[in-house]
């Protein structure tokens, strides 16, 4: 169940992301011809109003088509209604409206925790191990999704991010160095050695981690203090998700090898959804807030990218040739298809059943 529900939100993200787009242009009477929620084949289509709906194979993400990519269409080219025709403010707008949805998405699902369900429960002691990479340090020591780290050397790491943070800084200060955890597994506590590797003078293990919260909530004491916990939570939370995307460009080699699949994002947002309400909010408002942020970069296929070439034909005055257009697109599509069977396939052997099956 917490595998599924997961899934479904990762498919209500993609949904609200697309709808951004969509309504951007609907609302401004641009003339849109499909709403499609993955690529390739059509598994399922409806037409409604001149527009085709579908859900296609591949669920990587979806799109808005418009009649301006259509060769074969009947409107004619100087059609005021088209996307190509419509103002550059008006057209970054439809752009921008994917990210803008899903940003305020994740602010509204920590507002409606914060109002309706309760503020959350201060977190339990310790780290959770959210997941694990084969081959790394913290793979050899014994660790897996789903413990809880309590204390390094005897050392408490306390409660919340903070204790996320202790803990980090002591596995980045320890390279080449034995720490001594406790650790509770299904409710029972033991011991284990863990040695960070040597990743340019800083300590490596290989671990996802995150608070270790609660299901448990409390109402909020007032409005105010809703608000305040929601706004606090999203800046927090948008924070860490622009600096993780900014490390693939002052330490690529080491975020790299942080950078999750669909896989990856369902099992981790499972082992979230198994700690209650609240980390099914966490999992659906840190998703939404990394979808906004990926798609904001200038990258080919992405919405960064579409406003890049926007703002390009800006400076220069006039569109940038069709040719140069499709081909940055076809390379951003091919690199987007090409990455992400490389990390399914690499997540997927790295699942715990996979890992068991393997020994076998």
């Amino acid at each position: 169940m917490n595998v599924l529900a997961a899934l479904a939100v990762l498919g209500l993200l993609i949904v609200i992301h697309e709808a951004g787009h969509f309504l951007a242009a609907t609302t401004q009477g641009i003339r849109v011809d499909g709403f499609s929620i993955g690529f390739g084949p059509a598994l399922i289509k409806r037409q409604r109003k001149g527009v085709t709906y579908a859900l296609r194979a591949l669920p990587l993400g979806g799109f808005v088509s418009f009649p301006d990519d259509d060769e074969n269409s009947e409107i004619a080219a100087d059609d005021p209604d088209l996307l190509r025709n419509r103002p550059i403010t008006q057209r970054a707008l439809v752009i921008c409206a994917g990210v803008i949805a899903n940003l305020l998405l994740a602010w509204l699902v920590l507002i409606g925790q914060a109002v309706i369900v309760g503020l959350p429960s201060q977190p339990d002691p310790g780290v959770l191990i959210v997941a694990v990479q084969p081959g790394e340090a913290a793979a050899a020591s014994g660790l897996a999704a789903g413990d809880h780290i309590l204390s390094v050397d005897g050392n408490e790491l306390g409660r919340g991010q903070e204790a996320v943070q202790s803990l980090v800084d002591q596995i980045k200060g320890s390279p080449g160095s034995t720490l001594q955890l406790d650790r509770v597994r299904s409710g029972n506590r033991s011991q284990l050695t863990l040695t960070p590797e040597d990743n340019d003078g800083n300590g490596r293990v290989g671990a996802q981690l995150q608070a270790n919260i609660t299901g448990r909530t409390r109402p909020a004491n007032s409005p105010v203090e809703a608000f305040n916990h929601a706004d606090s939570q999203f800046i927090s939370l948008l924070t860490r998700t622009v600096k993780g995307y900014a490390g693939l460009v002052t330490n690529f080699k080491e975020t790299a090898q942080q950078v999750s699949g669909p896989v990856k994002i369902v099992e981790m947002g499972a082992q979230l959804t198994s700690q209650g309400s609240s980390g099914l909010v966490l999992f659906a408002a840190l998703l939404s807030i990394n979808l906004a942020v990926l798609n904001a970069l200038p990258l080919p296929l992405l919405d960064g990218g579409q406003l890049l070439l926007l703002l390009i034909e800006g400076v220069r005055g006039q569109p940038i040739p069709e040719r140069i257009q499709l081909a940055f697109m076809q390379s951003g599509f091919l690199l987007l298809v090409g990455l992400s069977v490389v990390l399914i396939v690499r997540d997927t052997t790295q699942l715990s059943v996979v890992q068991q099956l393997i020994g076998h």
